[in-house]
């Protein structure tokens, strides 16, 4: 586990990660295709009543391009869709990856993410219109937003940060900034360090 881990952490080649555990390349590789998808998220099936979610993308620069497409960071890409709970900050689902020039609309419902969050609220931002969460007024063309709008927009705000936190903390592990993992790679890394994450924040 510790290999896996270490692996996700520094993104460093099975070349350079094998011999700091005193093992070959290719028995580093078939450790790390034998216990990645074992640290792998389970996605949570029942909430308490009133619980409130917040679902967010984001990319994930990945070299495999029969899973990625350009986005807007201008890399190829894979689009992850990650719903935490908006208390406790935990994530309670990953969807399926899709490629990065998919919009978040289309990845929520295309990914699962939604049937997951399925009766209960959830929290988007702009980009999550045309579906079931709760997003924050758009500006109209040459014309103001009233008070009340714009205090909404900001109470919006404040609460749908929390991810864009747990993004930050996730995306320490390098893995997440440029994966070379071809196939499902990328879907069992984002999973298995969204398990991590929970780990380290209920420790």
């Amino acid at each position: 586990m510790l290999l896996v881990a270490a692996y996700w952490r520094t993104n460093l080649t099975l070349r350079q990660l094998a011999p700091l555990f005193g093992i070959s390349k290719s028995a580093s590789d078939r450790i790390i295709d034998d216990l990645g998808p074992k640290l792998a998220l389970r996605p949570r099936k029942r909430f308490a009543p009133g619980t409130v979610l917040i679902v967010d993308g984001t990319l994930v620069p990945t070299r495999d391009r029969s899973v990625s497409a350009p986005s807007k960071n201008y890399r190829y890409s894979t689009n992850h869709q990650v719903v935490i709970d908006a208390d406790t900050q935990l994530v309670v689902t990953v969807g399926t990856p899709l490629p990065g020039n998919r919009n978040d609309c289309k990845a929520f419902a295309g990914s699962g993410a939604e049937h997951a969050c399925r009766n209960h609220d959830v929290i988007g931002d702009g980009g999550h219109t045309a579906i079931s969460a709760i997003i924050p007024h758009r500006h109209q063309p040459g014309q103001a937003l009233p008070a009340w709008k714009e205090e909404y927009n900001a109470s919006h705000r404040h609460v749908r940060v929390r991810v864009e936190h747990t993004f930050a903390r996730m995306k320490t592990w390098k893995i997440l900034r440029d994966c070379r993992l071809r196939g499902d790679g990328v879907a069992i890394a984002m999973s298995g360090i969204a398990r991590l994450h929970n780990l380290a924040r209920t420790a």
